[in-house]
């Protein structure tokens, strides 16, 4: 019998999608079934210079493209990425594991940031002073920097490369592209449809591979600013690295997010939002809701809460009815697994244990379901470590001020939720909580593209965060002209170096 010819993933350089020269090849794998779907190659350092040079060579003509010509090649992606959303969404779920739905919702969160690229001519407006001084004027420009990079994570393989190089292409830089190695597909098929839709030969490089690729793109001297999202352990690497002195950087990381239950809060809605937050997409969020901090009376909800999640069902992302699907690899189950035999052996109740579901057909799948734990102090490991995985930590507080206390002293500061029906106890939580995105009655706090993605403290380093306002200025230098023009008989007398605004 002859054997299945196993697909490689292309590298993207000069606008024609080639196979890679290397040795090192990494399988992509099926999660819920261990089937290999591709293979992805670890791109050599000649192929990593060969995409930032033609990313170069790009920026000289792309930078001069006009803004109309730039916002009407994202109006076309956004509806060709449309079109294509089932199909998008299969290879998602095939390659990651989540399920249909929570794959669609992958890419239709990065394709709001596709419709916002398209808004360009409104975004990248300068400023403009009139008579600053006697017949002087002055005003700035939003000008792109020139090669930029993206680094992205398994857990969003659509949204977050969609976060990245559409803002940064439509203000008129160049980019290249390092797509997570385990699960590169749905981002390629991306890549494909940008294509498509009319990016220029050079302007959107893709390169993969793992460290040695990182580390290609942060030493580049050519590239100019870097995007990364990630774990906090790459990301602190690739923000610390020297090579990167000079070059605008950008780092979204590890997270713990709390959300916190006031004893008013409508417990019906309250708990679904937090089994979808904790385990919805397996626990694969930096976004998710792993602690829940239930104050005062809220305190009687743990059994409903535990009942809840009993009822959702575990399987392959594929099958319809899902709630929760295979994580990542082997790997990550075993990370998962080794914290929650942590959780019990320091001391935590398990009121739900997750571990070894069955999954009837597919037996090799990386499964692991809803697990909860109470009793839970900051000082296990469940707590101080991002699990990454369905596992929900359940804590207690007698009244809001300890929750605040408790979660500004955990270093993290993704995002946080509160719960209740009092608008002066939101007001009062939104206001004293040290968190960058703040849920009210909202699990998930994650903004839509006309905001800007705002984690903070320990969850990111850079001033800029991805999309909205904020991605524009990380993307562009701001260049500020000041210009007097005089009548040709203008009598002109001797040249100052400086202007007098008297």
């Amino acid at each position: 019998m002859t054997a299945v010819q196993v697909p490689t993933i292309k590298l993207l350089i000069d606008g024609q999608f080639v196979e890679s020269k290397t040795e090192q090849w990494r399988d992509v794998i099926n999660p819920a079934t261990q089937e290999v779907l591709a293979k992805v190659p670890f791109a050599t350092a000649e192929e990593i210079h060969a995409a930032v040079a033609s990313a170069k060579k790009a920026f000289k003509t792309w930078r001069k493209t006009p803004i109309g010509a730039r916002a009407r090649i994202f109006l076309k992606y956004q509806q060709l990425i449309r079109e294509n959303m089932a199909e998008l969404a299969a290879l998602l779920t095939a390659e990651q594991g989540k399920t249909l739905a929570d794959a669609e919702g992958d890419v239709f969160r990065g394709l709001e940031v596709v419709e916002h690229a398209a808004a360009i001519g409104n975004l990248q407006l300068g400023e403009l002073a009139n008579n600053v001084a006697n017949g002087v004027d002055t005003y700035t420009l939003l000008q792109p920097l020139g090669v930029c990079a993206g680094i992205t994570p398994f857990n969003f393989p659509a949204m977050i490369p969609l976060w990245m190089f559409p803002m940064a292409i439509v203000t008129g830089n160049t980019f290249v592209l390092k797509p997570s190695e385990q699960d590169p597909m749905v981002t390629m098929r991306l890549v494909e449809l940008a294509v498509e839709a009319g990016i220029p030969a050079g302007v959107l490089n893709v390169i993969h591979g793992g460290p040695d690729a990182v580390n290609g793109i942060c030493d580049h001297q050519d590239i100019k600013a870097v995007s990364f999202v990630g774990s906090t352990h790459v990301g602190t690497h690739v923000y610390n690295r020297s090579s990167l002195a000079g070059k605008r950087v950008q780092c979204m990381m590890g997270a713990k997010n709390h959300g916190v239950v006031m004893p008013d809060a409508n417990k019906e809605q309250t708990l679904n939002a937090i089994a979808g937050a904790a385990f919805g997409a397996a626990g694969q969020r930096c976004m998710a809701l792993p602690v829940i901090v239930l104050v005062g009376e809220a305190q009687s909800w743990l059994p409903e809460l535990v009942a809840k999640a009993k009822t959702l069902k575990v399987n392959a992302g594929c099958q319809a009815g899902t709630d929760v699907g295979p994580v990542i690899s082997k790997q990550a189950l075993a990370r998962i697994s080794d914290l929650i035999e942590s959780g019990a052996s320091q001391g935590a109740q398990m009121d739900l244990d997750g571990r070894n579901p069955s999954v009837p057909g597919f037996e090799q799948g990386n499964f692991v379901g809803p697990t909860i734990f109470s009793g839970v102090n900051t000082s296990m490991r469940i707590y101080q470590e991002e699990i990454f995985g369905p596992v929900l930590c359940v804590m207690q507080a007698d009244t809001l001020e300890q929750a605040i206390e408790l979660i500004n002293a955990n270093p993290n500061g993704n995002g946080t939720a509160i719960f209740t029906r009092s608008g002066a106890t939101a007001r009062r939580f939104q206001e004293e909580i040290d968190v960058g995105q703040v849920g009210i009655n909202v699990p998930i706090p994650v903004p839509v593209p006309m905001f800007s993605f705002t984690g903070s403290r320990a969850s990111k380093l850079g001033d800029l965060g991805p999309y909205g306002k904020q991605v524009v200025q990380f993307y562009t230098q701001t260049k500020t002209v000041t210009a007097r023009w005089f009548d040709e008989d203008e009598a002109v007398g001797a040249l100052n170096t400086t202007i007098s605004l008297k």
